[in-house]
């Protein structure tokens, strides 16, 4: 049985406003301005990012840390399916619904044939009759119709970023991330394996964080902390394990908890550590 992720503790409390799940467009870069009024010197806000939901907008603001890439921002976990070979089939009784995969002529979460029609799993597939769900992070060695070339939700903890967060952040696709849910203080490490809405991640990444991870009907509102270090991947897929040893060796050697506390605890949107 594959190992999805190592959880450790961090014990964050940062009680933050609720962002909301809706798609997401806008952002607005602020080349690096400092806060002058934070205790971290080398935090800068990088820029803002406007959330829609419903008729009301909110700015999530992503912060650079330190002299390297890294940067962090806080928002919600929206569940992403997106590679699961179970993910999706023509009854829409997959993990996730067919909407979400795009529409007929204009796919974007299933693999489509040149004439747009969804691609269907054989019989010597993981899931026969299901169509081939991908992420924008693949194993290029192995065939585009082949469903164990993309990032499988179910068992890898992977987030989504929205295109222009990662082209402003410099965040690559195989970067790595540490993801805390501020709300019980459970974190966990992940890759950057799709293309999609700020605070979105995978099934895994939702079972490591005790999140609902129904891709359906799950998630959580806000109180979500997503630290990511560009240059960090290798721009293809990495197993849990190498996820973990990777991600840990990197975190440590990057200060860790005590870097994230000494630059997080007095951005705007959060409220102090506890210790």
């Amino acid at each position: 049985m594959q190992r999805i992720g190592r959880i450790f503790p961090l014990m964050l409390a940062l009680a933050l406003p609720a962002s909301g799940l809706a798609r997401n467009t806008r952002t607005t870069a602020l080349n690096g301005a400092v806060d002058p009024s934070n205790s971290c010197p080398t935090r800068s806000l990088l820029l803002n990012f406007d959330v829609y939901r419903g008729e009301s907008v909110r700015q999530v603001p992503i912060w650079r840390l330190q002299n390297d890439a890294a940067f962090f921002f806080t928002s919600s976990l929206m569940i992403d399916a997106d590679g699961a070979p179970n993910a999706y089939n023509p009854e829409d009784t997959g993990l996730d619904d067919l909407s979400n995969a795009g529409q007929p002529g204009h796919w974007d979460g299933i693999i489509a044939d040149e004439q747009g029609n969804p691609v269907v799993q054989g019989p010597d597939d993981p899931f026969p009759g299901y169509y081939i769900s991908c992420t924008a992070l693949s194993d290029w060695t192995k065939e585009r119709i082949d469903p164990t070339r993309y990032v499988d939700a179910s068992k890898i903890p992977y987030i989504a970023l929205p295109g222009e967060v990662a082209h402003e952040s410099g965040a690559r696709l195989g970067d790595l991330a540490v993801v805390v849910n501020m709300r019980n203080g459970r974190s966990a490490y992940a890759i950057f394996a799709d293309i999609g809405r700020l605070g979105e991640g995978s099934i895994a990444l939702a079972d490591n964080l005790g999140i609902w991870s129904d891709a359906r009907h799950g998630g959580r509102w806000g109180g979500i902390l997503y630290l990511v270090f560009p240059g960090s991947g290798e721009h293809r897929p990495m197993s849990s394990e190498e996820i973990n040893e990777r991600t840990e060796t990197l975190f440590h050697d990057w200060g860790g908890i005590e870097h994230v506390r000494s630059c997080a605890d007095r951005a705007p949107e959060s409220i102090p550590f506890p210790f």
